[in-house]
């Protein structure tokens, strides 16, 4: 059996379930609070972060460590291809949304909005919020700009890349921060990524004491 322990919060989790699902596996899900983990998750990965990806006995911890196993060990549907500069692109692209959209868009409009509501028990704090919101402009208008110019982020095809980044999307697309009228070749994108069967699960996820935001499911939206 294989086990993803995972946090639907966490945009580093959502991208191994779509990747896991674009390679047409079989799992598990055990979901955690990312910010009290459970002294059985502590004991397997003392490093304290999701997601945790458990197979035979074996177990691996780490976005790029469940990446790079899965796209070594599972040959259907590669999502890191094309030749040597080609796969780069894609990996700049992946570390380009897991790290500094993460960094500058996630940690700020999500850490308010979740993490410091739920767990703090703290009023958002609206300046960390609108630098969030700020940030966030400019990594839409990247991506408008990559989608203007081809199909998917790292060219024609569909790559770790587009998973990467609709992942961290998801999450403050369902936060409702957004502006999609603004950038219309990035929304033609994510509406492909949505319609993907793969992401079907993803937009089943539900924040406790959060709605979504009313286009989160609308494929057409």
């Amino acid at each position: 059996m294989v086990l993803l322990v995972h946090s639907n919060l966490l945009p580093q989790c959502r991208k191994i379930r779509v990747l896991m699902a674009e390679k047409k596996m079989l799992f598990v899900l055990k979901e955690e609070n990312p910010w009290a983990l459970s002294k059985d998750i502590l004991k397997i990965n003392p490093a304290g972060e999701l997601p945790i990806f458990i197979f035979d006995g074996n177990i691996l911890a780490g976005n790029y460590a469940i990446t790079e196993f899965l796209e070594e060990t599972y040959s259907q549907n590669k999502l890191i291809v094309g030749n040597n500069k080609e796969r780069a692109e894609v990996r700049r692209l992946t570390d380009w949304f897991d790290n500094k959209f993460n960094r500058e868009v996630y940690q700020y409009i999500a850490g308010e909005k979740i993490y410091k509501r739920f767990v703090l028990k703290l009023p958002p704090e609206s300046r960390r919020i609108k630098a969030g919101i700020n940030n966030l402009r400019f990594h839409m208008e990247y991506i408008d700009w990559l989608t203007e110019r081809s199909n998917y982020l790292a060219g024609a095809e569909f790559s770790m890349a587009d998973i990467s980044a609709a992942a961290q999307i998801s999450i403050i697309d369902y936060l409702g921060d957004i502006p999609w009228e603004d950038y219309k070749n990035a929304k033609l994108w994510y509406s492909k990524i949505k319609s993907r069967p793969s992401f079907k699960e993803i937009l089943n996820d539900r924040i406790k004491g959060v709605y979504p935001s009313k286009h989160y499911t609308d494929l057409d939206f």
